[in-house]
């Protein structure tokens, strides 16, 4: 997988205009009545491809969201932090728990102005556990389970359940469930 690099202290100024937008409707979204005509316009500037049936609760934090790529009918609780300069993509029926983190860059060692990025992938009816955190580089399989708590470094295979700290693989499940 090719990382990506980007350098923070060359953002044109068209970048540093878009990223203090998106932390402005961010804020509005996260204070705006839910369910509301305004509060589904935020929602579609903060997220442009986003799914058919998504649900997102506030409080939500991000950067770079353009980046994220929804299916339908995901379901994301409130606490969520996207950061997304790599790239995430969340197929259809997933559901992500509270305080989850959804990390698709780091910072270099050497140079800490540069981040590195890789794509973030949760697939199709998986499952990520209140205050999980998946690393850059990370695919979540189909019908997968992520624990509570679990701090993902490695792929996930599908039909599989994994938890702890780096997590580990608990047990498969019956494809489907």
């Amino acid at each position: 997988m090719e990382e990506l690099r980007i350098d923070c202290r060359n953002q044109t100024a068209e970048e540093l205009a878009k990223a203090k937008e998106l932390r402005q409707n961010i804020f509005r979204l996260n204070h705006t009545m839910p369910d509301t005509e305004e509060y589904d316009e935020l929602l579609h500037k903060v997220f442009p491809n986003l799914g058919e049936g998504c649900r997102i609760e506030t409080p939500f934090s991000g950067v770079r969201t353009v980046n994220v790529k929804f299916g339908s009918n995901v379901i994301i609780m409130p606490g969520c932090l996207m950061m997304s300069a790599g790239g995430i993509t969340i197929d259809d029926d997933v559901q992500i728990a509270a305080n989850v983190q959804l990390i698709s860059n780091n910072h270099d060692l050497e140079n800490r102005s540069v981040i590195t990025c890789k794509p973030v992938h949760i697939c199709q009816r998986a499952w990520i556990g209140a205050g999980a955190t998946i690393l850059p580089g990370v695919t979540v399989g189909e019908n997968a389970v992520v624990g509570a708590g679990s701090v993902v470094t490695h792929d996930v295979e599908p039909d599989t359940i994994v938890a702890g700290n780096p997590a580990r693989v608990i047990r498969h499940i019956n494809p489907g469930m």
